[in-house]
């Protein structure tokens, strides 16, 4: 979305990345949609809404931005709205206390991070069904958490860095994810499991070489899928 809307207070379609609520939901359905997503913000008001097609760690799932204005255009916010699945350890270690997925994101988003979104939160709201090529309310619950679509954090680009940078911001990376660990977890019992030798760290590393090895191979079958027409691909 762009920091400024256009004159007619329009979203500024990308499809299939990005693609306004207009194009996907009927005018009645679309304002229920807007009337659900409005309740979150109520000091702001509504300019528009999308649908964005998120990254390879969400594909599936369902994600909506917003423009919002305040006090006036040049007050903008635009707040992200993504889908909250049952965490993985969920069929084994049971739902937990959480009254909903977006409320266990958020909780544990705010445990692990020194300096968490202040615009951070969660919903449950009836979704509608615009992944699978159906457009229109499906009437299923999902649940949500909302934040800042960005959060005005620098990104490093590690492909850039010289070996010793690479090096010390792996080990930054390590540092900081260890103490979110330990925040939001059992410290004693992980330290345990990790043990005062080398072997978690060798897996890891043997993982890593593995994983690399399969997105490789993952994008290599999709070159060849574009190549012989079973895929179809157009430039971003």
């Amino acid at each position: 979305m762009t920091s400024h809307p256009p004159a007619d207070g329009s979203t500024l379609p990308d499809p299939p990345l990005i693609t306004p609520l207009q194009d996907l939901l009927a005018n009645a359905e679309r304002g229920e949609l807007e009337k659900q997503i409005r309740r979150l913000l109520e000091q702001y008001r509504i300019v528009d809404v999308a649908r964005k097609v998120v990254g390879v760690g969400n594909v599936g799932t369902r994600c909506w931005i917003a423009l919002l204005l305040g006090r006036d255009a040049e007050d903008p916010l635009f707040p992200q709205a993504k889908e909250a699945d049952a965490s993985v350890p969920t069929p084994f270690a049971g739902a937990g206390r959480f009254r909903s997925q977006g409320e266990r994101v958020v909780c544990g988003q705010r445990l692990m991070r020194t300096t968490s979104d202040i615009f951070l939160g969660w919903e449950r709201v009836d979704g509608i069904d615009g992944i699978d090529g159906i457009d229109g309310i499906d009437g299923r619950r999902r649940d949500f958490y909302v934040r800042q679509l960005r959060a005005w954090k620098g990104i490093a680009e590690p492909e850039r860095m010289p070996p010793a940078g690479l090096e010390t911001f792996g080990g930054m990376c390590g540092a900081t994810q260890a103490r979110a660990h330990a925040r939001s977890g059992d410290r004693i019992a992980i330290a345990s499991y990790l043990g005062s030798g080398d072997a978690f760290d060798r897996a890891l590393v043997t993982f890593a070489e593995l994983y690399a090895d399969q997105n490789e191979r993952d994008h290599q079958a999709l070159v060849d899928a574009v190549r012989t027409g079973r895929v179809t691909a157009a430039a971003a």
